[in-house]
């Protein structure tokens, strides 16, 4: 696995996704308690960033036609998005988080 760091820890608040771009992959981070998420920020519905949509808990809601995932799998929850998206994994080390776009 290759983790790239992308951003502190402490940057990333519960229920308010962050975009950070890794290589050439835009990736959405979220928080839940002490856990973190990575997900490819494009919908698999539209072209639309799922860092810009509303987080309920470890679903995060496409802000363009409400299609839901599940921010821990990267699973379609909820119509109209039936494909699912992207999931990385993720790391804490030393107040860093860090993804691994590769793996």
């Amino acid at each position: 696995m290759a983790f790239t760091r992308v951003i502190d820890a402490e940057d990333v608040q519960e229920g308010h996704p962050v975009l950070v771009v890794v290589g050439d992959i835009e990736v959405a981070l979220f928080r839940v308690g002490n856990e973190y998420f990575a997900l490819d920020d494009l919908c698999s519905h539209a072209e639309a960033s799922l860092s810009e949509g509303d987080q309920y808990g470890h679903i995060i809601e496409c802000p363009r036609h409400g299609g839901r995932f599940d921010i821990r799998t990267g699973k379609a929850k909820h119509f109209p998005a039936f494909s699912p998206v992207s999931a990385f994994p993720v790391k804490v080390e030393d107040g860093g988080l860090f993804v691994d776009v590769a793996g």
